[in-house]
């Protein structure tokens, strides 16, 4: 009977050694046995199970290009230019292509939320960006996170070229713009509080008319 490793067993059916560390935890896919190196040995009768219901539920490979402005639209080209020779070169086949405009800044995008969705309810066997911040200006490591539990592998083009310094200016002046109304905002409400814990102070104080001398 032939039997695998976990990394010869993980690259058959596409996801990661963590994902089938997971599994293994939670359960749902246990090793026949462990090897003297207490390595994770799988059989070839697992590896055909899992196969066959990935025949049943077939996972694409999804590109996403974004950026931030109508004014950017014809970078959103370029990255589909430069993915379509990155994903020939590697032989990647992609099923479907996503589009968006939208504020790097700004986790409610509908297809983003789209895409995290669907990485999470395992639809997805690859999802290709050119740069990190195609997806999200910060937190892509939760991203990544969610994609290596999910069985979805992860293709990051990384080229500066591909994420535009005007984007980031405007996204550095979009964060500036907030802390600085936050902290005004905070100004206004620490002098408020001042204002009326002198207030409250004044009020209690006692009135001329109410001390002693008064009734002297």
């Amino acid at each position: 009977m032939s039997t695998y490793t976990a990394r010869q067993f993980a690259e058959a059916i596409g996801v990661s050694i963590k994902t089938l560390q997971r599994w293994d935890r939670e359960g749902r896919l246990n090793p026949i046995s462990r090897s003297p190196g207490n390595r994770r040995i799988y059989s070839q009768a697992q590896l055909d199970q899992i196969l066959n219901q990935g025949k049943q539920k077939t996972r694409i490979v999804l590109a996403y290009v974004r950026v931030s402005s109508q004014a950017q639209k014809p970078d959103l080209e370029n990255q589909k230019k430069a993915l379509e020779q990155f994903c020939i070169a590697r032989g990647i086949v992609v099923n479907e292509w996503v589009s968006e405009i939208g504020d790097g800044l700004n986790f409610k995008r509908p297809k983003f939320i789209s895409v995290v969705d669907r990485i999470v309810q395992g639809k997805l066997k690859t999802l290709v960006i050119a740069h990190k911040d195609r997806l999200a200006r910060f937190g892509f490591d939760l991203i990544q996170h969610l994609c290596e539990t999910n069985g979805c592998g992860l293709l990051v083009l990384n080229t500066e070229t591909l994420s535009p310094e005007r984007e980031m200016v405007e996204d550095l002046m979009t964060i500036t713009h907030c802390f600085s109304a936050r902290l005004y905002g905070l100004r206004n409400y620490r002098k408020a509080v001042q204002k009326a814990l002198k207030d409250d102070q004044s009020a209690c104080m006692p009135r001329p008319q109410d001390s002693p001398e008064s009734h002297a």
